[in-house]
């Protein structure tokens, strides 16, 4: 049997409220325009000139690096999804709802494994951050969220972070364990920054029944390798 999902991040106060963590973030986890969701088209390149009525030169704003962001269920690939989530309920992933698909998207994985007491779940977030002349370019609001995001994860008792190297500009692990319904899960939560995109990897696995939890470095790997996945996806998606 599969146990109510619970993890660290909805602990983080204000970040979870649901029981899918992409949807979520997706729905709204952040507040006002500053997650992007008032810049959903990238502003064009001002060149310099005059400015309005003003004599100022108006500074050209570089085009942000990514136009697009890739299907969320494709941007962990295939074999990712069977090493991490054995046996998953839905191997193509479970589409998170978004309001805008263009600079939000969202995808989960669920299963008990091939014995059926291994619960693991994934999921991934991306979130693309398009130039606004009241918010800045889409770069600064992709390193504002990504500070926001690792923050409130790592604030989490219990949980520790550490930088990540290898995975698109910068990026964090979040990882450390959660008890919920005197369930104890193993969770990893990766955070990466590339351009104006912020990249949310979350990786979770426990014994159910008496049987034994995934180890955490099992865990960690596993996120990191999702993440991975999800950056190349994007590059490839802009390509």
């Amino acid at each position: 049997m599969e146990r109510p999902r619970r993890t660290a991040p909805r602990l983080a106060g204000g970040l979870l409220a649901c029981a899918v963590l992409a949807a979520m973030l997706i729905a709204g986890c952040s507040s006002g325009g500053s997650d992007g969701s008032d810049a959903g088209k990238d502003s064009p390149s001002a060149s310099t000139g005059a400015g309005a009525g003003s004599g100022t030169p108006t500074p050209t704003v570089a085009p942000v690096k990514y136009a697009a962001l890739p299907a969320s269920c494709k941007a962990v690939s295939a074999s990712t999804v069977a090493a991490l989530v054995p046996k998953a309920k839905n191997p193509k992933g479970t589409v998170a709802t978004s309001s805008d698909a263009a600079t939000r998207g969202g995808c989960s994985w669920t299963g008990n494994g091939k014995d059926g007491y291994q619960y693991r779940w994934l999921s991934v977030t991306l979130q693309r951050f398009a130039n606004d002349p009241q918010l800045g370019s889409g770069e600064q609001q992709a390193q504002k969220r990504y500070a926001q995001q690792v923050g409130e994860l790592g604030a989490v008792k219990g949980f520790s972070s550490t930088a990540v190297t290898g995975i698109g500009d910068r990026a964090t692990s979040v990882a450390g364990r959660a008890t919920v319904a005197k369930v104890t899960s193993q969770n990893d939560t990766v955070v990466a920054l590339s351009g104006n995109v912020v990249v949310l990897v979350e990786y979770d696995g426990a014994g159910l029944v008496g049987k034994k939890n995934p180890s955490a470095a099992t865990v960690v790997s596993g996120a990191e390798r999702a993440a991975k996945d999800a950056v190349a996806a994007l590059a490839a998606a802009n390509a």
